[in-house]
C-alpha cells in the first residue's frame, strides 16, 4: 500500500471526527444554551426530550447542534422544556393536586403516583420527588375523583396496614427505562439490568467470571451525591436493588436473555493464553544406543545379560582383527 493511500485514510477518519464534534456540543454548554439546570437537563436526556449522540473521539455523549436548534423551535420555549422537567416533593406535589400530605403519600405508597428521582438528606431519610406534570395530569383525570376526595377502599387501606410501599420499586422500574433508553451497547443493556440485582444473583445468572467482570465495565453509578461507603450512599443502593420475589425473577430472566444476546454480539474478551519458553528438540540418540528400561519393568532383563558378548558376525571386522592379534600376542 503506498503512503499516500494512508495518508488520505488518516486524513478521511480526522475529517470525520472532526465534523461530529463540530456538530455537537457538551452536555454542559447543551443546558446552558436551553436554560436549564443541570439536574433538570439530565432529567430531560433520561426522559427522551432532549437526544445525544455518543462522541467519536471517545468523550461523554454529545448533543447534536440540530437537537437545540429543534427544541429552541418548539412552541412555547422555554417555559415547556422547564415545565416538562420539573420535579416536586411531598409537600409541594400535595399543594398542586389539592390532597393533604398524607393522602399524597398513600398514593403514592399504593404506586399511583410513581417518582422519578430520589435523594437522602441530611437526617437519612428519603425524599421522593415526582414529575410535577404528570401529578397536574393524575389529578385533572374524573377517574381518579374519588381517590382523591373519597375515602380509600378498604383492600387498599389493609395493604397500607401491612407496609406496602411500591415507591422504591417504582422508580426501579422507571430508572431501568432510563437507563436502557440510553444504552447503546448490548453488554451495557445487560449491565443496566444487572444493576438492579444483588451480586449474589447476578453470580447465579452469569456464571462466566469474564462475562461477569465485563458487565461490571459497563455498569452504570448511581448518581448520588453522598460519599460512597456513607450511610446515606447505603441506604441508596439498598433502594436501588430489587428485593420482591418477583421482581427478582423477571430481573435474572432478562438478565439472561440481555447476556445472551450480548454474547452473540460480541463475546466477552478473555485473557490470552501466555506461551511459555520454547523447549529445545531432543537430540537424536546414537546409533546402537537404547532406551532406559520404564521403571517397573527391569526384572524382564535376563541376569547377566549385560555380560555377553556379541556373536562374532555381528563384531565390525576391525574390532575382530584387533582381538585377534591381542590374543596371538598373550600366547
Amino acid at each position: 500500500m503506498s503512503g499516500n493511500t494512508i495518508t488520505h485514510k488518516v486524513t478521511a477518519v480526522g475529517e470525520r471526527i472532526g465534523t461530529t464534534r463540530d456538530a455537537s456540543v457538551t452536555r454542559h454548554r447543551a443546558a446552558r444554551e436551553l436554560g436549564l439546570r443541570r439536574s433538570e437537563f439530565e432529567l430531560a436526556v433520561q426522559l427522551g426530550r432532549v437526544r445525544t449522540v455518543p462522541d467519536d473521539a471517545g468523550g461523554g455523549p454529545r448533543v447534536p447542534r440540530d437537537e437545540i436548534d429543534r427544541i429552541r423551535a418548539a412552541d412555547g420555549f422555554p417555559e415547556a422544556l422547564r415545565t416538562g422537567v420539573r420535579t416536586v416533593g411531598t409537600t409541594e406535589g400535595a399543594a398542586l393536586m389539592d390532597v393533604t400530605t398524607g393522602r399524597f403519600t398513600r398514593l403514592a405508597r399504593l404506586g399511583l403516583l410513581v417518582p422519578v428521582k430520589f435523594y437522602v438528606n441530611r437526617y437519612r431519610a428519603v425524599v421522593w420527588l415526582y414529575l410535577a406534570e404528570e401529578l397536574r395530569q393524575f389529578s385533572t383525570d374524573e377517574r381518579n375523583s374519588a381517590l382523591l376526595r373519597g375515602r380509600t377502599p378498604e383492600g387498599l387501606r389493609d395493604q397500607l396496614r401491612e407496609g406496602l410501599d411500591l415507591r422504591p420499586r417504582n422508580w426501579r422500574g422507571r430508572h431501568l427505562g432510563f437507563l436502557l433508553r440510553q444504552a447503546d451497547d448490548p453488554w451495557a443493556r445487560a449491565a443496566a439490568v444487572a444493576s438492579l440485582l444483588d451480586p449474589a444473583e447476578i453470580s447465579d445468572v452469569v456464571t462466566d467470571p469474564y462475562e461477569r467482570s465485563h458487565l461490571r465495565r459497563f455498569r452504570p453509578e448511581l448518581a448520588m451525591h453522598s460519599s460512597p461507603g456513607s450511610p446515606a450512599a447505603q441506604l441508596a443502593d439498598e433502594i436501588a436493588t430489587a428485593t420482591d420475589p418477583d421482581e427478582i425473577d423477571w430481573l435474572r430472566s432478562d438478565l439472561a436473555a440481555a447476556v445472551e444476546t450480548a454474547r452473540g454480539h460480541r463475546p466477552a474478551p478473555r485473557p490470552t493464553p501466555r506461551a511459555g519458553p520454547a523447549l529445545p528438540d531432543p537430540e537424536p540418540a546414537p546409533r546402537g544406543a537404547t532406551e532406559p528400561a520404564p521403571r517397573g519393568m527391569t526384572e524382564l532383563v535376563r541376569p547377566g545379560a549385560e555380560d555377553l558378548s556379541p556373536p562374532e558376525k555381528e563384531r565390525p571386522r576391525w574390532l575382530s582383527g584387533l582381538l585377534g592379534r591381542l590374543r596371538r600376542g598373550d600366547s
